[in-house]
């Protein structure tokens, strides 16, 4: 079992954060939370469709409100991209527990987001992906306890990685 209550993970979409959360929770024996998904199940929505309806400020607010209100304890949590806009958000996290930024080349990060476009990113639509990234890398870094460099691991190598990061007790 993990000796803290909550471990989060931050980082850019792409980045494995919902991948590596999963299996990082199955080794500490916490059980898994994924914002986004609560966010979506919440808005009844996909990110895209929140986006295409509302805008980025709207899906930012909504996550906010989602992380200070949603049931953390016990839980490695997998944060939408964006959460480091919200100082109450990360506060929170930070209160609980460990934050982990898995930081990933742009080139890598772009080469998976075009696998997957319609990823539902809470930015202004003039930015471009590499904008969003040079925006965001600072605040990822300034809230992070602890900063894991993905590299070409696999997500098992990631987590593995994420888990030696941490004090045993």
């Amino acid at each position: 079992m993990s000796p803290f209550n909550t471990i989060s993970l931050v980082g850019m979409p792409g980045t494995g954060k919902s991948t590596v959360g999963i299996l990082l929770a199955k080794l500490t024996g916490l059980r898994f939370v994924d914002t986004d998904l609560d966010i979506q199940v919440r808005e009844e929505a996909t990110l895209q469709e929140i986006l295409e309806q509302h805008d980025y400020r709207y899906l930012r607010q909504v996550e906010e409100d989602v992380l200070l209100n949603l049931r953390l304890d016990h839980a490695l949590v997998s944060t939408g991209g964006s959460v480091v806009y919200s100082a109450p958000s990360m506060a929170r996290l930070k209160s609980l527990g460990p934050v982990i930024y898995l930081k990933t080349e742009l080139a890598t990060l772009e080469e998976r987001v075009a696998a997957a476009p319609l990823r539902g990113i809470a930015s202004d639509g003039e930015q471009s992906f590499a904008q969003v990234y040079a925006e965001r890398t600072p605040l990822y870094e300034r809230y992070a306890d602890y900063i894991l460099v993905t590299g070409d691991n696999t997500p098992q190598q990631v987590a593995t990685a994420a888990l030696q990061l941490l004090p045993r007790n």
